[in-house]
């Protein structure tokens, strides 16, 4: 047997290019886009951004608030009462982008059901989105500061920088309070009481039995599609460390909480109807809250309670309308 000078009886192999190693999570490197090939967000898209389906919930307490002044005020105070609707929407549109943007540096919606975020998708760049969300606070600041110098009520202005500050906090900052199931609570507190007696206040300089009433009921509505949102991303949520109520109780809990918030508006507007008989007509809207409850007990893809949260917020506003008339009427 002969051997040839420089070579073996096994074949030698070239090493080919060394593999890098795996960094990250490998299903969401897999699932990113190269932003080359993102489009950028069009007009549609940051309309679709500010959530429209949320803003019933600011006009609702604006509107019971403005009916519950009327009890006990001489004279409908137009002015005001536009300023007060334009610090409300102002401040949900506000804290809708500031939450996509938030939430989109976080990660926490990656793996998003409903619709997409700008962030997140990478339609625009999170710089832009904060500073949209930081005008639509400017102005939530110019209106809030003409009520404050009509009324003379300057400690509003302490009232109105707490409201952007917890609009901020809700998803932004290190320790987000909406990240550890407290969102329903803060919800509750400034699209319930503060925005409907708050409006009651700068139009009457007075807080009536009726405003009191009406602010527990918008904010029980409120809280309500919060839960259907955070029911609808639990899984998300829980991936993403992000502790809402929802997460902490389930779904079944979640299911009952939802039930029992849009009910007891209505239980409220029947012990009101006892006062103001118009108030029987707020009935109409148990309509939507039923067909919102049925969905939400029945649903079988989380996309569905998209449907339930945009009910929801409707009958916010339609009870918010019938209530005021029968404190007007």
């Amino acid at each position: 047997m002969r051997f040839v000078a420089g070579t073996s009886s096994k074949k030698r192999k070239h090493p080919g290019p060394k593999k890098q190693p795996t960094r990250g999570n490998p299903q969401k490197r897999q699932e990113s886009r190269d932003p080359r090939h993102v489009e950028p967000a069009t007009f549609g898209d940051w309309v679709g951004a500010a959530r429209l389906r949320t803003l019933p919930l600011a006009i609702a307490p604006v509107t019971i608030g403005t009916g519950a002044a009327m009890v006990v005020a001489d004279a409908f105070h137009w002015v005001i009462a536009l300023c007060c609707l334009a610090v409300a929407v102002a401040l949900q549109i506000g804290v809708n982008y500031a939450n996509d943007y938030s939430d989109g540096i976080r990660g926490t919606d990656d793996h998003r059901v409903g619709p997409a975020r700008l962030t997140a998708s990478r339609k625009a760049k999170p710089r832009t989105v904060l500073i949209v969300a930081l005008v639509f606070f400017g102005i939530a600041a110019v209106a809030g500061l003409a009520i404050t110098v009509r009324t003379q009520q300057w400690w509003l202005i302490a009232v109105g920088a707490v409201c952007i500050v917890a609009a901020w906090f809700y998803t932004g900052g290190k320790r987000p309070y909406g990240y550890a199931g407290l969102g329903e609570l803060f919800v509750f507190v400034f699209f319930g009481l503060v925005a409907t007696l708050g409006t009651t206040w700068v139009q009457a300089l007075a807080l009536p039995q009726e405003a009191w009433f009406g602010a527990v009921a918008a904010g029980l509505f409120a809280c309500a599609v919060l839960l259907a949102n955070n029911l609808r991303d639990i899984d998300q949520d829980r991936v993403a460390g992000k502790r809402t109520l929802t997460v902490l109780i389930g779904r079944t809990a979640t299911r009952w909480l939802f039930t029992v918030f849009v009910l007891v508006p209505f239980a409220i507007s029947v012990f009101l109807a006892l006062f103001y008989p118009i108030a029987w007509l707020t009935l109409i809207a148990l309509l939507g809250a039923l067909a919102a409850i049925l969905i939400v007990w029945t649903y079988r893809q989380p996309k569905e309670l998209v449907v339930a949260l945009s009910v929801t917020s409707l009958t916010s506003l339609g009870y918010a309308i019938l209530l005021a008339w029968a404190f007007v009427g």
